[in-house]
């Protein structure tokens, strides 16, 4: 079965202005789903629309099989949004927070109260629980909105930018956190503008791009599509300049490192080889960038040919 179900999603505002041009997307049950694309792509709209939050021009998209022009309330039940924005009455305690977004679904208070102990504990916000947001730190706001968004136990968990803004430690902490509830059964779909999240996290991605999908698939088939990919690799020497060696394009940075750009016939073994014969050996060696960002990067450098 299908988490979501999104034919030929538009949305034209009053103003003209298209900001979904016909968009098809498939989630899985029991995915883990990235949403990527930079701002104005159309992310935020595709996910209010799905969200009810935002009316669609055209198309259709079910959630786990419901329509949301037919079955908008059942729709609606399934899904928990964690907004970019934090939208929290910010002199409520936590715990009341979480009890009372349990009660717009008929959650008994009694049952609110047992899931809401259950959630803090689980996103180390107990001892917090009966502080108000505005005390918070960043990383422990976006924590409360996650809590608030499961407490109705949703099949489907959209996450909007959830780890913006955050340092290194909690985003890491709220990774580990998402995939323990995903591989509990709970559906997930991430937008995000940190792309090593989405490689670290998710199995299958769409990249949205100017209200189109751009590209879809595995993260493998994705990263499949790099026709080069850039590597910097230090050496056991401090090297002042570099041998030519033909058919690698190397380039020597400043701290002696070698940047090496790599397509697809060629292998790294083989250039170890070859700079071993100059007495250069390698002793250590990484990405310049994120796989994912240099993906998004040839889609943005396909565009601006396309223009020219």
């Amino acid at each position: 079965m299908n988490a979501l179900t999104i034919k030929n999603l538009k949305k034209q505002y009053r103003n003209g202005f298209v900001a979904l041009k016909g968009i098809d997307l498939e989630v899985k049950e029991g995915d883990f789903f990235a949403l990527l694309g930079p701002n104005g792509a159309g992310k935020s709209t595709a996910i209010g629309i799905i969200c009810s939050l935002v009316n669609k021009t055209s198309g259709m998209v079910k959630v786990f099989d419901y329509d949301i022009d037919k079955q908008i309330e059942k729709a609606k039940s399934q899904i928990g949004l964690v907004p970019q924005e934090f939208n929290f009455a910010v002199f409520e305690p936590l715990e009341e927070i979480i009890i009372n977004q349990a009660g717009y679904y008929g959650i008994s208070r009694r049952e609110a109260k047992k899931r809401s102990d259950e959630l803090l504990q689980m996103l180390s916000l107990w001892d917090k629980r009966r502080e108000i947001p505005r005390q918070l730190s960043g990383g422990m706001k976006r924590r409360l909105m996650i809590a608030r968004a499961l407490v109705h136990h949703p099949r489907l968990l959209i996450l909007d930018e959830p780890t913006a803004g955050v340092d290194i430690e909690i985003r890491r902490s709220m990774w580990e956190f998402l995939t323990e509830i995903n591989n509990q059964g709970t559906t997930i779909i991430l937008t995000t503008h940190y792309l090593e999240e989405a490689e670290s996290l998710c199995r299958n991605i769409a990249v949205i791009k100017d209200g189109c999908i751009a590209e879809s698939g595995t993260i493998e088939e994705i990263l499949d599509k790099l026709h080069i990919e850039y590597f910097v690799l230090d050496t056991d020497c401090k090297l002042k300049e570099l041998p030519r060696i033909e058919d690698y394009q190397l380039t020597l940075k400043e701290n002696g490192a070698i940047e090496v750009a790599l397509d697809k016939r060629q292998t790294l073994n083989s250039l170890f080889c070859k700079l071993h014969e100059y007495n250069i050996r390698i002793k250590s060696m990484r990405n310049k960038s994120n796989r994912l960002e240099q993906v998004f990067l040839n889609l943005v450098d396909a565009e601006k040919e396309a223009q020219s």
